[in-house]
């Protein structure tokens, strides 16, 4: 927003308000049907289920496979969710009244109990060993960019509790309590693939009495998502043999004891996106989540078990609907020569609103389709931005008032990222 001049700001918001994008939810309806794969993201494991999310709602389903059993219905969940160290609870993250807070859940259902109000927002993370507290990442006493882990009590009584640690994002606590494995700053873009800049995340182990630290071995590779699990830190990386960010991520450990870092699964396909561990009979299991599919993984083995899931039910938050557009979900935006009317991009679609009066104007009108970044001629009549309709990012040139088809750019047969498109002045 701050490319929209200050008394553009009144009229954005109450226009974006009725602004229709059933288009984009029809978008995502067309794929709830019960076809591999599911997107079924982050899954958690207890002693005989999964929980994991899909359509932003917490579902359960039988370590086995089969039938999902739905256990949240708001369609808001932001992160999540965690089962219990005993299993008889999840906890997860989701936008309700206004904010993002953790919540906590019976495993079998029940009323969630919301356990932080802090403004800025609380994304849980996981557990304490006792089961008593709830670790979560915030930005309440920090710069947002720059979040803390927190303790919160899983009754929700008493206030959350910092860690000592000046920075740190996702993280999980060792079997005694007394270290935490965690990444300690934020990357901007988690799914840039093979990324060697100075945001490459690693991860380090500090004991949270002494704060002596220990940094887990690499070559600039990014490691994510640490699980602790008995003496060892089992993590996500993109590293290869030589250790560099060259492969598909895939799951690796650091054995705290011997200090060296192995592979724990081959993974020539794509890569996998999250993963908890859970308990098993003689030893710790895994379950993974690789493009929408959930696995159950024996680490002692390396075998992974593909789970048969199949989900059916109201999935009301998938139908076509409106949606209020916060200024939030302005990506960004670009004024007209005249100033009478501004572009705006939303959900993937282009807008222009009008600063007084006039009709509201989706220009792309293209569920699934993905158009960035859109920059007004200095004649006012044509509205630049970019789209990866047909695979790869391409410029467009789109007449301002809707009614002619854009005019295509390619920009070359290699594939490529490209933003921030910028008129000359002619």
């Amino acid at each position: 927003m701050n490319r929209v001049y200050s008394r553009f700001a009144p009229f954005l918001l109450a226009l974006l308000a009725l602004l229709p994008v059933s288009t984009v939810a029809q978008a995502k309806s067309e794929a709830a049907p019960a076809q591999a794969p599911l997107l079924l993201r982050n899954p958690s494991l207890s002693q005989d289920r999964i929980a994991f999310l899909y359509a932003d709602d917490i579902w359960t389903v039988s370590r086995q496979g089969g039938e999902a059993q739905r256990l949240t219905s708001d369609g808001e969940v932001y992160a999540g969710p965690f089962y219990s160290p005993d299993g008889a609870w999840i906890a997860y993250s989701a936008h309700l009244n206004g904010n993002t807070d953790a919540y906590v859940i019976p495993a079998t259902g029940g009323v969630p109990r919301r356990i932080t109000w802090h403004p800025d927002g609380s994304q849980v993370l996981g557990w304490s060993p006792d089961g008593k507290d709830v670790l979560i990442s915030s930005g309440a006493i920090s710069y947002r960019h720059f979040l803390r882990l927190f303790r919160v009590h899983a009754d929700g009584s008493g206030v959350p509790e910092p860690l000592p640690l000046p920075a740190a994002f996702q993280g999980s606590f060792s079997p005694d309590g007394q270290s935490i494995a965690y990444e300690p700053y934020t990357k901007w873009q988690p799914a840039w693939k093979r990324y060697v800049g100075g945001q490459t995340s690693p991860i380090w182990i500090v004991n949270l009495k002494t704060l002596d630290l220990v940094k887990v071995p690499r070559e600039n590779s990014n490691d994510s998502n640490p699980v602790w699990v008995g003496g060892q830190v089992y993590f996500l990386s993109d590293r290869d043999s030589t250790g560099k960010n060259n492969g598909p991520v895939t799951l690796y450990r650091y054995d705290t004891k011997s200090q060296q870092v192995s592979q724990v699964v081959a993974n020539d396909g794509l890569d996998m996106k999250s993963f908890q561990a859970g308990p098993a009979s003689g030893a710790p299991a895994l379950v993974v989540e690789q493009f929408g599919r959930i696995l159950l993984l024996d680490p002692a083995t390396g075998a992974a078990t593909p789970i048969q899931i199949s989900i059916h039910g109201e999935l009301a938050k998938l139908a076509p609907h409106r949606v209020n557009l916060s200024a939030e979900e302005i990506q960004s935006a670009s004024l007209s020569p005249s100033g009478a009317r501004a572009v705006l991009e939303a959900h993937g679609e282009i807008f222009t609103v009008p600063g007084e009066k006039g009709d509201t104007r989706n220009l792309t009108q293209t569920s699934g389709v993905a158009e960035r970044d859109p920059a007004w001629s200095p004649d006012g009549k044509t509205i630049a931005y970019f789209s990866d309709a047909s695979g790869e990012y391409q410029l467009y040139l789109h007449d301002q008032t809707g009614f002619k088809a854009p005019t295509v750019i390619d920009l070359g047969p290699e594939p490529s990222y490209f933003y921030g498109p910028a008129w000359s002045p002619d």
